[in-house]
């Protein structure tokens, strides 16, 4: 249901883009509207996890530079059945993460450095297997081609809405000025609100994929309880100059950042926890059988380190 539901959404996205194009320029809106979509997601396919980790100023480390983050990674992916993604560390203090990458065989898993701060060895390996779950299931693509979109949207709404509009084969104004500059504020507003229903979406499919790999649902949503605490108290500078990267994070990274917060990309985190707590309890789920670690102890055996907590708890 969560695919079909993100297919709808896409494909409500992308109609939505061409329907701007031709409101606002006719027939040769239109045309520009879908030469600009293929050409933006295009790019994006190519080179936006370049461009995202870039934004994040992330650093890419090895087993010698983030051992404890690199082993929790390795262990994830091999359980899942992924190649192994590429390992960042982003300088920041608000506890958070995301992953991005075409497809699970060009994938990247960025932490910032308050998440491995704050959070117990349990707690980062609930949050890393979630990421990985987004690769499993493709997701970063998704999110960028939903951000592409939405963004071509607010740039065409905004030239379309300054010119005024098109006009027909006989020199008339297809739309009146009235309606093309309310088109330039209400369609990106109306696109970000498909982009935000499709991030919704995906992320809850992430938490119950990432409790699945990694055996263990209230490990997770330990992390999320912390990381909610986390990003209301902690500002994300980073995220806070790049808001289009909001939305790849596990959790809303612009929490602190006032207004923008109100417009989150993210579920409810109540409801994310209380969905993991009942994944947890629910008599039907049996985490990995054989596989599945003893609760004091890490999913590879080895016992964990002391929690490191924050000034949230």
């Amino acid at each position: 249901m969560n695919y079909f539901r993100t297919a709808l959404l896409l494909a409500a996205l992308t109609g939505f883009f061409l329907v701007v194009g031709y409101l606002l320029g006719g027939q040769s809106g239109l045309i520009l509207a879908l030469v600009v979509a293929l050409g933006m997601n295009l790019f994006a396919y190519w080179n936006s996890d370049k461009m995202v980790l870039r934004m994040s100023n992330a650093q890419e480390v090895g087993p010698g530079q983030a051992p404890e983050l690199y082993s929790i990674v390795q262990g994830l992916a091999q359980r899942a059945g992924l190649p192994m993604p590429r390992v960042y560390l982003i300088d920041e203090e608000q506890p958070n993460a995301f992953a991005t990458g075409r497809d699970p065989e060009h994938a990247a898993v960025a932490a910032t450095t308050g998440l491995l701060r704050h959070l117990s060895r349990e707690e980062i390996t609930g949050v890393m297997a979630h990421e990985l779950s987004h690769v499993r299931h493709r997701d970063t693509l998704t999110m960028t081609i939903a951000a592409t979109l939405s963004g071509a949207i607010g740039m065409l709404a905004t030239f379309g809405g300054l010119m005024g509009g098109g006009r027909d084969e006989n020199g008339r104004p297809m739309v009146s000025p009235v309606v093309a500059i309310a088109a330039m504020f209400l369609a990106p507003l109306a696109a970000s609100l498909v982009q935000m229903a499709i991030s919704r979406s995906r992320e809850y499919e992430a938490d119950r994929m990432g409790a699945e790999i990694s055996g263990q649902p209230l490990w997770l949503a330990s992390a999320l309880a912390k990381l909610q605490a986390g990003t209301q108290q902690i500002p994300n500078q980073v995220a806070e100059s790049h808001p289009a990267t909001a939305h790849l994070y596990i959790a809303n990274p612009l929490s602190a950042g006032g207004l923008r917060g109100l417009f989150s990309t993210h579920p409810p985190m109540e409801d994310r926890i209380a969905r993991l707590e009942a994944m947890a309890g629910a008599s039907s789920y049996h985490p990995a059988a054989a596989a599945a670690p003893r609760p004091q102890t890490s999913p590879w055996g080895a016992a964990p380190q002391a929690p490191r907590r924050g000034p949230w708890g």
